[in-house]
C-alpha cells in the first residue's frame, strides 16, 4: 500500500525570501563586542561598562538592571533601557515530561509569534530554537511549514531565545536543580539556511567565551535544514564545526518533491552530495533527519535505496535518525506501524548505517518534531 502526499491537501508554494517587516529594535546581542563598545561610549558612558554588561548577560544571563549591581544604578537604567530593550514575552508556557519538557510561546516586538522546546534529561539538557517565524520550505506533514513564512528573527531574538533556557537552568527553575544549557538545536521553527546571517551571528555568540559569549562548545549545536544546497556549502566553508542535520524524509525525487518541496530546486543526489561535502570538510558526522509516515515513506525498498545512496558516498560519514511521525488527529500523516519501522531501520543497520530512533519528548504539548505552530490559546 502506498500514500501521497497530494491525497491531503494541495500544495502551498516555497518562499525562499522573507517578506519585508519592520526591525526589531537594536539589542546588544545584535552587535559585535567592538559594536557594543561603541554603543556604550554613544551612551556617555566608559568603555568597560561594555564587558561589565557583555558579563551580566552572558555569565550570569541577566538582563534584569535590578540585578547589576556593579554598575551605578543611573548607568545600569541608562544601559539596560537603550541596549536590552525585551524583544520576546512569553505568551504561554506549557509542561510535559513531569515538568522536565517545558514549551514556550513567544510574542515578539511586532506581534508575530514563536516558540521554543527546552528538554532536561538525567546527564545533559537541549534546547530547540526557532529561527523564523513560521517557515516557508511548505513540508505538508509539519504543522510550521504549513503556516507560511511571516518573517526571519534577528540574530539578538534568537540568542534571547537561549538566554532565556540557560538562565532557567541556572536559576533551578526546571527540576532536578541548577544546570547548565548543553545542547542547541536549530530545529525549531523556520528553516535555518533560510536565515543564514542571522544563525551565524548567533552560533559565533553561543561559542565566544565569556563574557563576549556564551562559551558553548560548537560540537553540541546542531543546524538543521531541508537542503539548501548552496547555503550547506556556504556552512561547510565557515570553519566552525557545528552538527548539521539534514531532513530527507525520502531517498527518492519522486516522493521527496512531494514531501519536501525544496527538492524540486536540488535533488536527493546534489543534496547527499553537499551533505558529504560538509563532512569531508569539517570532519563532522553528518545526521540524516527521516520522519517515518505510514505507508507513505517507510517502505523496505526505500530504506534499501537510501542505505545504497548512503554507502555510495563512503563510509563512516552519516547517521540516520528516523522519527516516529508526530500525527495530527484524521490526517493520513500519521507513524507507522512498530514492526515496519523496526525492518526501516534493520534495512538500514543491515547497509552498514548507525541508525537511531530519535526521542519524540513533548509530543504531548505539541512540541516535538514538526508540532511547532505557535498558537494561542484563548
Amino acid at each position: 500500500m502506498s500514500v501521497r502526499p497530494s491525497v491531503e491537501s494541495k500544495p502551498l508554494p516555497l518562499v525562499m525570501s522573507a517578506p519585508r517587516r519592520g526591525k526589531p529594535p537594536r539589542h546588544f546581542a545584535d552587535l559585535s563586542p567592538e559594536e557594543r563598545t561603541a554603543a556604550v561610549v554613544e551612551l556617555g558612558e566608559k568603555p568597560f561598562r561594555a564587558k561589565q554588561l557583555a558579563t551580566h548577560y552572558y555569565a550570569h544571563f541577566t538582563n534584569d538592571a535590578e540585578d547589576m549591581t556593579d554598575l551605578p544604578q543611573a548607568t545600569r537604567n541608562l544601559l539596560v533601557e537603550n541596549l536590552m530593550p525585551p524583544l520576546l514575552t512569553p505568551a504561554r508556557v506549557m509542561q510535559a515530561d513531569g515538568g522536565t519538557t517545558v514549551k514556550t510561546l513567544w510574542k515578539l516586538f511586532d506581534a508575530a509569534k514563536v516558540e521554543s522546546v527546552l528538554m532536561r534529561y538525567p546527564n545533559r539538557s537541549t534546547l530547540c530554537v526557532s529561527s523564523q517565524a513560521g517557515c516557508g520550505m511548505a513540508c505538508p506533514f509539519c504543522a510550521t511549514g504549513q503556516l507560511g513564512l511571516t518573517r526571519n528573527l534577528s540574530t539578538a531574538e534568537i540568542v534571547e531565545q537561549v538566554r532565556s533556557a540557560a538562565k532557567s537552568l541556572a536559576d533551578g527553575d526546571i527540576p532536578g536543580g541548577p544546570a547548565r544549557l548543553n545542547n542547541l538545536v536549530f530545529m525549531g521553527m523556520g528553516e535555518p539556511m533560510a536565515n543564514y546571517k542571522a544563525v551565524m551571528g548567533t552560533i559565533r555568540q553561543l561559542i565566544a567565551p565569556a563574557p563576549e559569549g556564551l562559551g558553548m562548545s560548537a560540537r553540541n549545536i546542531t543546524v538543521s535544514t531541508v537542503g539548501l544546497v548552496p547555503a550547506m556549502n556556504k556552512l561547510s566553508a565557515e570553519g566552525i564545526p557545528v552538527t548539521l542535520a539534514l531532513s530527507l524524509h525520502a531517498p527518492d525525487d519522486d516522493l521527496r518533491s512531494e514531501l519536501v518541496p525544496i527538492n524540486t530546486r536540488w535533488s536527493v543526489d546534489e543534496t547527499l552530495d553537499a551533505a558529504r561535502n560538509y563532512f569531508e570538510v569539517t570532519g563532522r558526522r553528518v545526521s540524516i533527519e527521516y520522519a517515518l509516515i505510514k505507508d507513505m515513506n517507510d517502505h523496505a525498498w526505500r530504506a534499501d535505496l537510501l542505505g545504497e545512496k548512503l554507502t555510495a558516498r563512503g563510509s563512516g560519514w552519516v547517521h540516520v535518525n528516523p522519527i516516529p511521525l508526530n500525527p495530527t488527529p484524521g490526517s493520513i500523516w500519521t507513524a507507522s506501524e512498530r514492526e515496519v519501522e523496526d525492518e526501516f531501520v534493520a534495512r538500514l543497520r543491515g547497509h552498514g548505517i548507525p541508525t537511531t530512533i530519535r526521542d519524540t519528548r513533548g509530543s504531548d504539548i505539541d512540541g516535538a518534531c514538526g508540532q511547532l505552530a505557535a498558537e494561542e490559546e484563548a
